[in-house]
């Protein structure tokens, strides 16, 4: 079952999501529960700090300890999947687009990043090299159209969406990215 959308306006919880550092932590997260030791190693970072910026993820719930897998004093964390959505431009204050600006520059430039590697490592990865998909569209819709056009999206990410122990042995992960916006033109008086 798909989690409830859950609309985050909290700008301090904003801010957690568009901290560089949590990002990267998040991602390490993404593939399974870790440690801030074993997080520290894979980001060149001190055990101290990468402690502290999961407490703070934690603090508004984007992630959540996994004791089951402590030992002794030792912490384990997990990501906590949701449907993350965001204000509309017309109800953010300017503190909440300041973070989310932030947010979607980091998340660009994670999806170039992750492009470059794909592109740089297609000689091996055999069939995987064919996995790529791509798409352009341009749409003719009003925002109540698109606003469908995004449920619809979501809904297919999550029924795509299989748990790590459900999904097929030779499955791996696969980052599908939607980007839309309204084309500007001379109607706007900036072309």
């Amino acid at each position: 079952m798909p989690p409830e959308p859950q609309e985050i306006n909290d700008v301090a919880a904003l801010r957690v999501l568009a901290h560089p550092m949590r990002q990267k932590i998040e991602q390490c997260l993404r593939k399974g529960p870790a440690n801030s030791t074993t997080l520290a190693r894979e980001l060149g970072e001190s055990t101290g700090l990468t402690s502290y910026h999961l407490r703070q993820m934690a603090k508004h719930g984007f992630i959540e300890e996994a004791p089951e897998l402590a030992k002794g004093r030792e912490r384990w964390w997990r990501a906590v999947p949701g449907d993350r959505r965001f204000p509309p431009y017309s109800r953010q204050t300017p503190q909440m687009r300041e973070a989310l600006t932030q947010m979607h520059r980091l998340n660009l430039a994670e999806l170039l990043d992750s492009a470059r590697k794909f592109e740089a490592a297609r000689d091996t990865l055999g069939p995987w090299a064919d996995a790529a998909i791509f798409s352009r569209a341009t749409l003719r819709l009003d925002p109540a159209q698109l606003r469908e056009f995004f449920e619809e999206y979501i809904a297919l990410i999550h029924r795509y969406s299989p748990t790590q122990e459900e999904a097929a042995p030779e499955a791996r992960a696969v980052l599908v990215r939607l980007l839309g916006f309204p084309e500007i033109g001379e109607e706007d008086g900036t072309a």
